[in-house]
């Protein structure tokens, strides 16, 4: 058997292989890992066109899952529940941001905090995730005298700021929602009728933009250039990849490799920049700060492709927005892009477009029939694996709080792919 710091070694590798193989698809470039479109290619395309980096990459997926299954093995083992670690902290910021959108006009007010009321906070899970990335990456407490009052001091002024990123992230994350909703024409969101639908599209727009300029009062708060870039880039990348999604030629539309980038910009870079905010505000090294990074943005993508998965397969209910609103506001996602490898004769009416109803269910017949919504799950579990791979790689930290937060980051790549709603 293998001895717990064998297993950490054997992670390590594994995970900088598998960066090795992600880069070298675009080694000349020097965007973010996995920002280029190009550096999808190991799962989209024919092997000969990938020189053989299909084959290495299947054989490190392997080993990923394999330190993941053990990873959850141990969390399941100990009955980590992520949200219950950090639910006193949830509570308290959940209460400081209901306190920080509050406006001086009524009616702005309301629109501000219609997200943020209680019952309709949805499932603070970008909150969950930074907090517990708080608490893995604390550096070892220095050698002082028990109960030392300057560092317990240092200690609650980092959590504070590290709480405050979860609070920015929050907020930056609900001002997209009432965004896109207007874009979208969404009449629900998180079970009840959207800020649009209920106060009108004006307001709705205001709203957002209120929240981001509350966002960006947190964030100057900080005093640190870096974080303020970092976070300054997801805007610019959220309007981009909305922008991308709007305004697609039809080889675009149908391309793995330019809706992967546009779900990076959507919905991963945010809680992959956050977590790499958390870890340099904790004075982390550069290389800690990518894992943090790439755990980050790993999860965020396995958490949009199971999000397109769910859009066929779950209801509206469970998924508190209409079932099918993807295909039938035009947009296509992973199963459809998969299922269009097996049926190139999906191209087609993919290229006609979807106003037509006959063409929604014909196109539902064609993913009925193909592997597309299997393999947007598998996809998902090689990001998921990728995440848990990040955190195996953190510097080793005996301190039980540590562990446990590391264990239930791993422990929500589970619930991630696993999730039905």
């Amino acid at each position: 058997m293998f001895s717990v710091r064998g297993l950490t070694r054997l992670s390590k590798s594994g995970y900088a292989r598998c960066r090795w193989v992600y880069s070298s698809l675009g080694s000349n470039s020097s965007v973010p890992l996995l920002e280029h479109p190009t550096h999808f290619r190991s799962h989209l395309q024919p092997s000969h066109e990938v020189l053989g980096c299909r084959v290495i990459y299947s054989w490190v997926s392997s080993a990923l899952s394999s330190v993941g299954q053990q990873a959850q093995y141990q969390s399941r083992e100990e009955q980590i529940d992520p949200f219950s670690l950090v639910a006193d902290e949830l509570s308290l910021l959940a209460n400081r941001l209901r306190s920080m959108v509050v406006a001086e006009v009524p009616k702005l007010a309301s629109a501000a905090e219609y997200f943020f009321k209680m019952g309709v906070e949805g499932k603070r899970f970008r909150p969950t995730v930074l907090l517990l990335m708080a608490t893995a990456l604390n550096l070892p407490a220095p050698r002082q005298q028990p109960h030392d009052a300057a560092v317990d001091n240092l200690a609650t002024e980092l959590r504070v700021r590290q709480q405050c990123i979860a609070e920015i992230t929050e907020m930056i994350h609900v001002a997209s929602l009432l965004h896109d909703d207007v874009l979208d024409d969404a009449d629900t969101r998180r079970g009840i009728g959207s800020l649009n639908y209920v106060m009108g599209n004006k307001l709705a727009v205001l709203a957002g933009d209120f929240l981001l300029s509350r966002a960006c009062v947190a964030l100057a708060s900080l005093k640190n250039t870096e974080v303020v870039s970092l976070l300054a880039k997801v805007v610019e990348h959220l309007v981009t990849g909305e922008t991308m999604q709007m305004t697609t030629s039809s080889d675009q539309r149908c391309s793995m490799d330019y809706y992967m980038q546009k779900t990076y910009y959507k919905t991963a870079s945010l809680i992959s920049n956050s977590c790499k905010s958390i870890a340099l505000l904790a004075g982390q090294t550069s290389e800690v700060s990518v894992l943090a990074y790439d755990y980050g943005k790993n999860l965020g993508l396995a958490f949009q492709l199971i999000d397109d998965v769910l859009d066929f397969t779950g209801t509206s209910t469970s998924l508190g927005k209409g079932s099918l609103s993807d295909i039938r506001h035009g947009i296509v996602t992973a199963p459809i892009l998969f299922a269009m490898e097996e049926f190139p004769e999906l191209r087609d009416v993919v290229d006609e477009g979807f106003d037509n109803s006959a063409n929604v269910d014909l196109a539902l017949e064609y993913l009925g029939r193909s592997k597309g919504i299997e393999r947007t799950r598998e996809l998902a579990a090689k990001h998921a694996s990728l995440a848990s791979a990040a955190v195996d790689s953190f510097p080793e930290n005996d301190d039980e709080d540590v562990q446990r937060s590391r264990r239930a980051l791993v422990e929500l790549t589970h619930r991630v792919i696993n999730r039905t709603k």
